[in-house]
């Protein structure tokens, strides 16, 4: 399965992955309206052994084969009383 990765220029370290390249009339407007523009960065090849740094491609494929996209939120900042 192809995947196409897009970042938002508005939305530091968020990322749209789309099942067709610069098909953004997918994205519902909720969704699209607060990323602001999408900039092209990538396109793969995505099989369920593939790794991804912040997601996993298990759950990017469902996604894409049932909405035709997926939402990469950037990562939560990790409290260093705990993680640290």
């Amino acid at each position: 399965m192809q995947a196409y990765v897009y970042k938002s220029l508005r939305k530091q370290d968020t990322y749209v992955y789309l099942s067709k390249r610069d098909d953004f009339a997918i994205l519902p407007e909720p969704v699209r309206a607060p990323l602001g523009d999408l900039v092209f960065v990538l396109e793969f090849t995505l099989s369920p052994e593939r790794r991804l740094a912040r997601a996993e491609a298990a759950v990017v494929m469902a996604n894409l084969q049932s909405q035709g996209f997926h939402l990469q939120f950037p990562p939560t900042q990790p409290d260093p009383m705990v993680d640290g």
